[in-house]
């Protein structure tokens, strides 16, 4: 148990898989002796699991391209994820990051570095999303783990060891800088106004607020929470919409105008809005919310 040695929390894997064999299990990874001894008494095959961000680590995974690369990257006749990081490197000017502690995979490597103390960096899959550094390269961070040294995977029928490489240091080096600028979220755009008409009554201002309101939450919602926000908000809008005071097609506008400042974001897509958006004035639509206070 090299990895909670280092003090970097760890949880475990099913046997000879990269599977958690446990839930919450960013929540739950610990450093504690008794509790690791509990989780692999249960089964001492299990692999081991590191919660990257509660151990302060930012994780690339460099894999082999699945196909041929697209784009600028099939220009460039890349075939891994060490070239795409390399390119990127060179393109910023700086030196290829390969001198940290790295870990050895089935089809690549994972390189470790000490994430930055000033904020939160989340995953990062290939070159989805407006901070995907390019294919064949993840990011673990919060929300992400990776599997450790002296964990076995079964590849092609045979079991592979995870292993430091010898050639690199046995300790991560801080993320570079020009790295921590390029996964660092842009601060969401400020919520355009919502200009919509309604009457002068008391029922018309009341539905005006709670419509602002909502989209307000949504536009601030922070990763890890915008699913459920995003459906609350649709869900309350939708028993105005029942209670026949609030055009449904105005609450869906307000909120997926809302939910664009999260485009891109961790992987959030207008899809995901829609859907969540959908279901919440479906599900608020059969619950009217009662307003008759407001009726004169």
């Amino acid at each position: 148990m090299t990895a909670a040695l280092r003090g970097w929390p760890v949880f475990p894997l099913s046997p000879r898989s990269k599977i958690p064999a446990i839930k919450q299990w960013e929540k739950v990874a610990t450093t504690d002796r008794d509790q690791l001894q509990d989780w692999w008494t249960i089964d001492p095959a299990r692999n081991v699991g590191i919660a990257c961000g509660p151990a302060g680590l930012v994780v690339i995974d460099l894999d082999n391209l699945r196909g041929r690369a697209s784009g600028i990257w099939g220009d460039e006749g890349v075939h891994h994820g060490r070239e795409v990081l390399a390119l990127l490197a060179h393109w910023a000017g700086e030196a290829d990051p390969v001198d940290t502690y790295t870990v050895l995979t089935p089809h690549g490597e994972h390189r470790y570095f000490l994430a930055p103390t000033d904020r939160r960096l989340r995953n990062t899959i290939g070159a989805t999303g407006r901070r995907g550094l390019g294919p064949g390269v993840d990011v673990r961070a919060w929300g992400g783990a990776v599997t450790a040294a002296g964990s076995v995977r079964l590849v092609g029928g045979s079991p592979w060891v995870y292993r430091p490489d010898p050639r690199r240091p046995d300790t991560p080096v801080p993320l570079p800088l020009w790295l921590v600028t390029r996964l660092t979220p842009a601060p969401p755009a400020p919520p355009r106004p919502i200009r919509l008409r309604f009457g002068d009554s008391r029922v018309d201002a009341y539905v005006a607020a709670a419509v602002r309101g909502e989209a307000g939450n949504v536009a601030n919602a922070i990763p890890g929470s915008r699913a459920i926000v995003v459906f609350r908000a649709a869900y309350k809008l939708g028993g105005l919409v029942g209670a026949d005071v609030l055009d449904e097609h105005v609450a869906e506008h307000a909120l997926r105008d809302a939910a664009r400042v999260h485009d891109g974001i961790d992987g959030w897509t207008q899809t995901e809005a829609r859907r969540h958006i959908e279901n919440g004035l479906a599900r608020g639509r059969k619950h009217p919310r009662p307003i008759d206070g407001l009726i004169a």
